[in-house]
Protein backbone atom coordinates (compact mmCIF):
# COMPACT_ATOMS: atom_id res chain seq x y z
CA UNK A 1 0.00 0.00 0.00
CA UNK A 2 1.39 3.40 -1.00
CA UNK A 3 1.54 6.31 1.42
CA UNK A 4 -1.23 8.06 -0.52
CA UNK A 5 -3.50 5.00 -0.28
CA UNK A 6 -2.77 4.82 3.45
CA UNK A 7 -3.81 8.41 3.96
CA UNK A 8 -7.09 7.81 2.05
CA UNK A 9 -7.80 4.70 4.13
CA UNK A 10 -7.23 6.59 7.38
CA UNK A 11 -9.56 9.39 6.21
CA UNK A 12 -12.35 6.98 5.27
CA UNK A 13 -12.00 5.13 8.57
CA UNK A 14 -12.21 8.39 10.52
CA UNK A 15 -15.31 9.45 8.58
CA UNK A 16 -17.02 6.13 9.29
CA UNK A 17 -16.21 6.46 12.99
CA UNK A 18 -17.69 9.95 13.09
CA UNK A 19 -20.92 8.75 11.46
CA UNK A 20 -21.23 5.87 13.94
CA UNK A 21 -20.51 8.07 16.96
CA UNK A 22 -22.99 10.71 15.73
CA UNK A 23 -25.71 8.09 15.26
CA UNK A 24 -25.19 6.72 18.76
CA UNK A 25 -25.40 10.23 20.21
CA UNK A 26 -28.66 10.93 18.40
CA UNK A 27 -30.15 7.64 19.57
CA UNK A 28 -29.17 8.38 23.15
CA UNK A 29 -30.73 11.84 22.96
CA UNK A 30 -34.00 10.39 21.58
CA UNK A 31 -34.12 7.90 24.44
CA UNK A 32 -34.00 10.72 26.98
CA UNK A 33 -37.09 12.49 25.58
CA UNK A 34 -40.17 12.36 27.84
CA UNK A 35 -42.11 10.44 25.19
CA UNK A 36 -39.56 7.65 25.13
CA UNK A 37 -38.59 7.59 28.76
CA UNK A 38 -42.11 7.75 30.11
CA UNK A 39 -42.79 9.26 33.50
CA UNK A 40 -39.65 8.43 35.45
CA UNK A 41 -41.05 9.89 38.67
CA UNK A 42 -44.13 7.68 38.71
CA UNK A 43 -42.99 4.79 36.60
CA UNK A 44 -45.99 5.29 34.29
CA UNK A 45 -45.45 4.22 30.71
CA UNK A 46 -45.28 6.78 27.97
CA UNK A 47 -48.50 7.52 26.03
CA UNK A 48 -47.11 5.81 22.96
CA UNK A 49 -46.32 2.71 24.98
CA UNK A 50 -49.81 2.32 26.43
CA UNK A 51 -52.58 0.57 24.59
CA UNK A 52 -55.84 2.46 23.96
CA UNK A 53 -58.79 1.57 26.19
CA UNK A 54 -61.36 -0.74 24.57
CA UNK A 55 -64.61 0.84 23.34
CA UNK A 56 -67.66 0.78 25.60
CA UNK A 57 -71.08 -0.60 24.71
CA UNK A 58 -73.67 2.14 25.16
CA UNK A 59 -77.37 1.14 25.23
CA UNK A 60 -79.54 2.87 22.66
CA UNK A 61 -82.84 4.62 23.20
CA UNK A 62 -86.04 2.54 23.18
CA UNK A 63 -86.28 0.87 19.80
CA UNK A 64 -82.66 1.59 18.91
CA UNK A 65 -79.73 -0.81 18.97
CA UNK A 66 -76.70 -0.39 21.21
CA UNK A 67 -73.58 1.32 19.88
CA UNK A 68 -69.89 1.36 20.75
CA UNK A 69 -68.26 4.56 21.96
CA UNK A 70 -64.75 5.52 22.99
CA UNK A 71 -64.45 6.02 26.78
CA UNK A 72 -63.70 9.72 26.42
CA UNK A 73 -66.84 10.18 24.31
CA UNK A 74 -68.98 8.52 26.96
CA UNK A 75 -67.57 10.73 29.70
CA UNK A 76 -68.15 13.86 27.62
CA UNK A 77 -71.72 12.85 26.83
CA UNK A 78 -72.53 12.23 30.49
CA UNK A 79 -71.27 15.63 31.64
CA UNK A 80 -74.33 17.56 32.85
CA UNK A 81 -75.00 20.79 30.98
CA UNK A 82 -77.43 23.40 32.26
CA UNK A 83 -77.64 27.14 32.53
CA UNK A 84 -79.15 29.74 34.84
CA UNK A 85 -82.42 29.70 32.90
CA UNK A 86 -82.83 25.97 33.50
CA UNK A 87 -82.34 26.60 37.22
CA UNK A 88 -84.83 29.46 37.24
CA UNK A 89 -87.44 27.37 35.40
CA UNK A 90 -87.13 24.50 37.87
CA UNK A 91 -87.34 26.80 40.89
CA UNK A 92 -90.42 28.55 39.52
CA UNK A 93 -92.19 25.42 38.31
CA UNK A 94 -92.10 23.81 41.77
CA UNK A 95 -94.44 26.36 43.46
CA UNK A 96 -96.42 26.61 40.21
CA UNK A 97 -97.15 22.88 40.29
CA UNK A 98 -97.80 22.99 44.02
CA UNK A 99 -100.61 25.50 43.55
CA UNK A 100 -102.17 23.31 40.85
CA UNK A 101 -102.06 20.42 43.32
CA UNK A 102 -103.70 22.61 45.95
CA UNK A 103 -106.58 23.37 43.58
CA UNK A 104 -106.92 19.75 42.49
CA UNK A 105 -107.08 18.60 46.12
CA UNK A 106 -110.25 20.68 46.62
CA UNK A 107 -112.20 18.93 43.85
CA UNK A 108 -113.18 15.60 45.44
CA UNK A 109 -115.32 17.26 48.14
CA UNK A 110 -116.61 20.22 46.12
CA UNK A 111 -117.04 19.38 42.42
CA UNK A 112 -120.50 18.48 41.16
CA UNK A 113 -119.38 16.92 37.86
CA UNK A 114 -117.51 13.63 38.27
CA UNK A 115 -115.53 14.51 35.16
CA UNK A 116 -114.12 17.54 36.99
CA UNK A 117 -113.07 15.23 39.80
CA UNK A 118 -111.43 12.94 37.24
CA UNK A 119 -109.49 15.87 35.74
CA UNK A 120 -108.35 16.90 39.21
CA UNK A 121 -107.18 13.37 39.96
CA UNK A 122 -105.16 13.25 36.74
CA UNK A 123 -103.52 16.55 37.67
CA UNK A 124 -102.60 15.21 41.10
CA UNK A 125 -101.25 11.97 39.62
CA UNK A 126 -99.10 13.80 37.07
CA UNK A 127 -97.86 16.89 38.87
CA UNK A 128 -97.20 15.35 42.28
CA UNK A 129 -94.36 13.15 40.97
CA UNK A 130 -93.16 15.99 38.76
CA UNK A 131 -92.57 18.18 41.81
CA UNK A 132 -90.39 15.38 43.22
CA UNK A 133 -88.49 15.18 39.94
CA UNK A 134 -87.86 18.93 39.91
CA UNK A 135 -86.63 18.92 43.50
CA UNK A 136 -84.33 15.98 42.74
CA UNK A 137 -82.90 17.85 39.73
CA UNK A 138 -81.88 20.70 42.02
CA UNK A 139 -80.63 18.41 44.78
CA UNK A 140 -78.29 16.44 42.52
CA UNK A 141 -76.70 19.74 41.49
CA UNK A 142 -76.44 21.04 45.06
CA UNK A 143 -78.82 23.89 44.25
CA UNK A 144 -81.39 25.23 46.74
CA UNK A 145 -85.04 25.23 45.73
CA UNK A 146 -85.95 28.52 47.41
CA UNK A 147 -85.49 31.93 45.87
CA UNK A 148 -85.29 34.40 48.78
CA UNK A 149 -87.39 37.49 48.26
CA UNK A 150 -89.14 36.27 45.11
CA UNK A 151 -92.91 36.79 44.84
CA UNK A 152 -94.23 33.60 43.31
CA UNK A 153 -97.61 35.25 42.84
CA UNK A 154 -96.14 37.24 39.96
CA UNK A 155 -95.58 34.12 37.86
CA UNK A 156 -97.77 33.50 34.82
CA UNK A 157 -100.98 31.69 35.71
CA UNK A 158 -100.52 31.85 39.47
CA UNK A 159 -103.80 32.51 41.25
CA UNK A 160 -104.11 35.10 43.99
CA UNK A 161 -104.69 34.19 47.60
CA UNK A 162 -108.19 35.67 47.35
CA UNK A 163 -109.04 33.57 44.30
CA UNK A 164 -107.82 30.45 46.07
CA UNK A 165 -110.00 31.31 49.08
CA UNK A 166 -113.05 31.76 46.85
CA UNK A 167 -112.41 28.42 45.16
CA UNK A 168 -112.16 26.70 48.54
CA UNK A 169 -115.50 28.25 49.56
CA UNK A 170 -117.33 27.26 46.37
CA UNK A 171 -119.32 24.05 45.87
CA UNK A 172 -121.22 22.27 43.13
CA UNK A 173 -121.59 23.86 39.71
CA UNK A 174 -120.05 27.13 40.96
CA UNK A 175 -116.93 25.25 41.96
CA UNK A 176 -116.80 23.46 38.61
CA UNK A 177 -116.93 26.71 36.64
CA UNK A 178 -114.36 28.41 38.86
CA UNK A 179 -112.07 25.37 38.82
CA UNK A 180 -112.06 25.18 35.02
CA UNK A 181 -111.42 28.91 34.66
CA UNK A 182 -108.64 29.05 37.24
CA UNK A 183 -106.93 25.81 36.19
CA UNK A 184 -107.08 26.79 32.53
CA UNK A 185 -105.37 30.09 33.33
CA UNK A 186 -102.88 28.23 35.50
CA UNK A 187 -102.07 25.72 32.74
CA UNK A 188 -101.65 28.49 30.18
CA UNK A 189 -99.04 30.09 32.42
CA UNK A 190 -97.11 26.82 32.68
CA UNK A 191 -97.24 26.41 28.91
CA UNK A 192 -95.74 29.86 28.35
CA UNK A 193 -93.00 29.22 30.93
CA UNK A 194 -92.19 25.88 29.31
CA UNK A 195 -92.12 27.11 25.71
CA UNK A 196 -89.89 29.97 26.80
CA UNK A 197 -87.44 27.50 28.32
CA UNK A 198 -87.36 25.47 25.11
CA UNK A 199 -85.84 28.51 23.39
CA UNK A 200 -83.09 29.25 25.92
CA UNK A 201 -82.48 26.20 28.15
CA UNK A 202 -79.44 23.92 27.89
CA UNK A 203 -80.34 20.88 30.01
CA UNK A 204 -81.66 17.96 27.97
CA UNK A 205 -83.79 16.56 30.80
CA UNK A 206 -85.48 19.94 31.30
CA UNK A 207 -86.05 20.29 27.57
CA UNK A 208 -87.94 17.01 27.63
CA UNK A 209 -89.78 17.97 30.82
CA UNK A 210 -90.86 21.36 29.44
CA UNK A 211 -92.03 19.73 26.20
CA UNK A 212 -94.14 17.29 28.20
CA UNK A 213 -95.68 20.11 30.27
CA UNK A 214 -96.58 22.13 27.18
CA UNK A 215 -98.14 19.17 25.37
CA UNK A 216 -99.98 17.58 28.30
CA UNK A 217 -101.37 20.79 29.76
CA UNK A 218 -102.55 22.00 26.35
CA UNK A 219 -104.53 18.77 26.03
CA UNK A 220 -105.84 19.20 29.59
CA UNK A 221 -107.14 22.67 28.75
CA UNK A 222 -109.06 21.26 25.79
CA UNK A 223 -110.61 18.54 27.97
CA UNK A 224 -111.64 20.98 30.70
CA UNK A 225 -113.25 23.42 28.30
CA UNK A 226 -115.30 20.63 26.75
CA UNK A 227 -116.83 19.83 30.17
CA UNK A 228 -118.73 23.12 30.57
CA UNK A 229 -121.35 24.64 28.25
CA UNK A 230 -120.15 27.73 26.41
Amino acid sequence: MTSRQARVWVGVTALVMLVVIGGLALAERDDTRPEAAGNAATGAPSPSATTSAPPLLVPGRPGESAATRAPDQVRAASTPRFNSLDIWYVRMMIPHHEQALEMATLAPDRAADPRIRAVAERIRAAQGPEVGLLRAWLSTRDLPADVPGHDHGSMRGMQSAEAMRQLADAKGAAFDRMFVRMMTDHHQGAIVMSTDLLKVGADQAMQEFATGVAVEQSAEITRMRALLPS
